[in-house]
């Protein structure tokens, strides 16, 4: 039968306090304080509108069903408490009373572990539990990159052009099962912290990076075809494997080959706790710069009200399609170089163009930026050997390149090249304050792997991976709240 919670969330709040009061009547002095910290987040966090939310996901008939709203609260709760498996979860709840409490269940009448699997099902959108057929060719391993740090090559055989355009026309539907997640992540907790003003729908400004999630030591397949009889180890024969979606990535940071996934997320680069935005979950393989696509019109779907003002990016992503893009699009792209993709050797005939797109005259000087036109839509910059030492402006170069006033200036035209000719300037401090932000995309997912234990989740379907990635998302937004309610401590001490 459907869900239907009634009381909402006060109904909870009397339910924990009740129990609370019997089973714990000296909770006040004898439980510490990051336990009083997790049970006042959850005290004050109302989650009875997933029980409207999901009521397709149920039967008119059958018996009726553990509420939606505490059964996501207790999954959020095993995430704060860093407990990774359900079946080590619900044995939790059965011995650990003050757990199943904050949960929402009665002391002695509390979910088991199929329950808590069942829920996830009903939260995943699809029959199947993973988003690509069990049985496919080999996927290509990539290359271990020729120097340390440096990220694998590549091995897509399209290039980051070719998606954007297919992109336009069809975006990818691999987030589909994830709509229903998104709708909870969206409707309880990210618009709540767009109404708070930790981030702002209308004038996002994105950091984007992904990073490794390892979820098995190697990677697991079989044979479908009789090669190996015949002495063929390394045919191109279909495979079944344990975990579609997973393959074998390159770790520049550890550096060394993993299997798993690489999350890519989007993150809000000017909010003070690093919320995440949109998450991706692409093959270990994928490349950065493909990643980032998947997620961005993936997101497009998800959120059209979202509203980009500035894009944050590392190097692997400059290719000229992105900056074209951020052009057409109205982003203001701040993406780093990685020094491939190269610079007019001559521009204006006699000047060149440093490492970070500022011209350098023909005495090797680099020239001073004097402002930005953006209605032409060019950048000036001016002579720095010009001095005002004596009242009016004079050329201090031994080999003038002009015998103009204020000395020689060049016009910057960024349609010439959007890519190396950008506003505001690389060189300039507003870009290099702006891009330091960028680190917020790194910080989020430092948090999920590290704080919350992604990837201490052993699980072998994109489903699991997907309900445990959002649940961290919607903590750290919880985390980022300031719950100035009613106090369950204020309400425990009166009644004592």
């Amino acid at each position: 039968m459907k869900p239907v919670n009634i009381g909402g969330h006060a109904a909870y709040q009397n339910r924990v306090l009740a129990q609370l009061r019997k089973y714990y009547p000296d909770a006040v002095h004898s439980l510490p304080a990051p336990t009083w910290e997790i049970m006042e987040k959850f005290w004050n966090l109302d989650l009875s509108e997933i029980d409207i939310i999901m009521q397709d996901r149920y039967s008119d008939f059958g018996p009726e069903p553990r509420l939606p709203s505490d059964m996501l609260r207790s999954i959020l709760l095993s995430v704060e408490f860093k407990v990774t498996s359900y079946t080590k979860w619900a044995a939790d709840l059965k011995e650990n009373h003050l757990h199943a409490i904050l949960s929402g269940f009665t002391i002695g009448d509390t979910p088991g572990t199929g329950t808590f699997y069942d829920f996830q099902s009903r939260l995943w959108l699809s029959d199947d539990d993973n988003l690509s057929p069990k049985v496919h060719p080999p996927k290509e391993k990539p290359q271990k990159p020729k120097k340390k740090g440096e990220k694998a090559p590549p091995v897509e055989k399209y290039t980051v052009r070719e998606l954007f355009e297919k992109f336009e026309r069809e975006p990818p539907q691999d987030m589909k099962p994830c709509l229903r997640l998104f709708q909870i992540f969206k409707e309880l907790f990210l618009l709540k912290s767009d109404r708070d003003g930790l981030i702002d729908l209308m004038h996002l400004s994105i950091a984007g990076d992904g990073t490794p999630v390892y979820t098995a030591a190697q990677e697991r397949k079989k044979r479908t075809c009789g090669c190996l009889e015949k002495g063929i180890r390394e045919c191109k024969c279909d495979r079944i494997y344990s975990q579609p979606d997973c393959n074998i990535g390159w770790d520049s940071h550890r550096g060394r080959f993993y299997f798993g996934y690489d999350l890519y997320m989007l993150t809000a680069s000017d909010s003070e706790n690093d919320l995440p935005v949109f998450p991706f979950l692409s093959p270990a393989s994928r490349h950065d710069s493909f990643g980032f696509l998947y997620n961005w019109y993936s997101m497009m779907q998800f959120l059209p009200e979202a509203n980009v003002d500035k894009l944050l990016l590392d190097s692997a992503h400059d290719a000229m399609a992105y900056y074209e893009f951020c052009r057409d699009n109205g982003i203001t792209p701040f993406i780093d170089l990685n020094g491939k993709g190269g610079r007019p050797p001559v521009y204006k005939d006699d000047f060149t163009i440093g490492d970070d797109g500022v011209p350098i005259c023909r005495e090797g000087h680099t020239m001073r930026r004097d402002g930005t036109e953006s209605i032409k839509g060019r950048t000036k910059f001016k002579c720095p050997k010009i001095s005002f030492a004596g009242g009016s402006p004079r050329c201090t170069c031994e080999n003038p390149c002009s015998d103009a006033k204020y000395g020689r200036t060049v016009h910057l035209v960024m349609a010439d090249n959007p890519r190396l000719f950008n506003d505001p300037p690389r060189s300039s401090k507003e870009w290099k304050l702006e891009y330091n932000a960028r680190t917020s995309a790194e910080r989020c997912n430092k948090r999920e792997k590290l704080d919350y234990k992604l990837e201490d989740g052993r699980y072998r379907s994109s489903k699991m991976w997907y309900c445990r990635l959002f649940s961290i998302m919607m903590c750290q937004h919880l985390d980022a709240w300031n719950l100035q309610k009613a106090s369950l401590r204020n309400l425990l001490e009166q009644a004592a």
